[in-house]
């Protein structure tokens, strides 16, 4: 029998002999010639096979000809033929002359959804919209990104975590989270791995990360939220300040941008209109007093009563940074205690701001990240400052009693920074199997 070939391999070879498995996408069913598109998971090929007819040139039934006639769109099947180099062909210079064709599975012929369909609607019949081209290249780029981002982490010496994510209590405080029966008790979904990854700080593991589930009781639609996400985390030792950690993100991402333009660039700007750009460094850093001062110079002022930047906001100084700049990202820096976590550090001198980011990428955020609160005394006061009880805190805290450097990292949305990339205009286009609260299936 002969080896599957991957369609992406066929321009490759010479002419002869070849077998090729995949999806029928589409068949031209002629009087003197039938044609069929292949896809398989690397791309598509044109399958041609010639009618034979008898002397008087009727068309006669047989085989594969009876079998095209009567495939229906997504029908799986294996094919042998002769492989052909033609550049009059369209589809790739290349065709397959059919000498057989087997039948692995026959589609039903009426499809649920088309290119038109709504979002919900091919969200449902996720398995078929992924067989279109534009997606499948969605799940190729997330996969050389991770990879990049692994590389890069391997060859500074991080350590890669599995941290657990059923918790006995919660991970940094009571909203958002979902509640799970466990046994005769309760347990909870983590938020995050940022109680986990400081303990790698105290245990001495110098440089951490992750990528993994994450889990937010969010009752969000926004095209930008998602009840559970993969979360992208990394924490160092031996900072002096966020600045460290801003350098180790923008390192990453350019790393991970770099890969994917260099091995994906054009199927990007053919498929979705995009050129990728690797960002240059370092990226601009701002801090958001500063930032909210710039949004209303060009006519839009956050509310008085957010301490933080809204979505608007982040549109607009990103905006100005792509005007000003030329750059598709941002730090927003010194954020205010008042909407930050109890552990994040607050600079000598002045306690009502943080050694903390928000990262903005073409106008949204994709990530916070800080300098942590390393002394047990400081860290202590601002968890009863945030009314919080350190009591509950006990293991948590524990982790302080014994010794820990200086440190610090970040938590990043990987399916906003696909969905930036790409210039799509909700997470659900570039997640797997999108989960939010009024979805579960499939």
């Amino acid at each position: 029998m002969t080896a599957r070939i991957l369609i992406k391999n066929l321009a490759a070879l010479e002419n002869g002999t070849v077998t090729v498995s995949g999806w029928v996408d589409t068949v031209r069913d002629q009087k003197k010639v039938q044609f069929v598109v292949l896809r398989d998971e690397s791309g598509a090929v044109q399958l041609v096979n010639p009618r034979n007819t008898d002397a008087d040139g009727v068309v006669v039934a047989d085989e594969p000809a009876t079998t095209i006639s009567a495939l229906s769109q997504g029908s799986f099947v294996t094919v042998t033929g002769e492989l052909k180099h033609d550049e009059r062909v369209k589809l790739g210079g290349i065709e397959i002359k059919l000498a057989t064709m087997e039948l692995v599975t026959v589609a039903i012929p009426e499809t649920p959804i088309a290119a038109d369909s709504s979002l919900d609607k091919r969200m449902d019949w996720r398995f078929l919209d992924l067989r279109q081209p534009k997606q499948n290249l969605i799940f190729r780029i997330q996969t050389t990104f991770e990879h990049a981002l692994r590389t890069y982490w391997v060859e500074h010496d991080f350590v890669e975590l599995h941290t657990p994510k059923l918790m006995a209590s919660a991970s940094e405080s009571r909203a958002e989270l979902f509640e799970v029966d466990y046994f005769e008790t309760k347990a909870y979904l983590a938020q995050s791995p940022q109680f986990f990854k400081q303990m790698a700080q105290s245990a001495g593991f110098g440089k951490v990360f992750e990528v993994g589930p994450a889990f937010r009781a969010d009752p969000s639609f926004t095209s930008r939220h998602a009840t559970e996400f993969t979360s992208v985390d990394a924490e160092i030792s031996w900072i002096d300040s966020h600045e460290d950690v801003m350098q180790l993100h923008e390192e990453l991402l350019v790393a991970g941008f770099a890969a994917v333009k260099a091995k994906h660039g054009d199927e990007v700007l053919a498929l979705f209109g995009v050129e990728v750009t690797v960002p240059s460094q370092p990226f601009p850093r701002i801090p958001l007093a500063e930032a909210k001062e710039i949004v209303k110079s060009r006519g839009y002022e956050v509310p008085r009563d957010d301490d933080d930047m809204d979505p608007e906001g982040e549109r607009q100084i990103a905006a100005y940074v792509a005007e000003t700049y030329g750059h598709e990202f941002v730090f927003l820096t010194d954020y205010a205690a008042s909407i930050r976590p109890f552990y994040h550090m607050r600079p000598e001198g002045d306690a009502s701001v943080t050694n903390s980011y928000d990262l903005i990428f073409n106008g949204t955020e994709i990530s916070t990240g800080a300098q942590r609160e390393h002394r047990i005394d400081v860290l202590v006061e601002q968890a009863k400052e945030k009314g919080l009880d350190p009591e509950e805190l006990g293991g948590y805290l524990d982790f302080f009693r014994y010794g820990v450097p200086a440190h610090g990292g970040f938590g990043m949305g990987l399916a906003r920074v696909l969905m930036l990339m790409l210039h799509q205009t909700s997470i659900r286009e570039v997640t797997f199997l999108f989960r939010g609260p009024s979805r579960l299936e499939p």
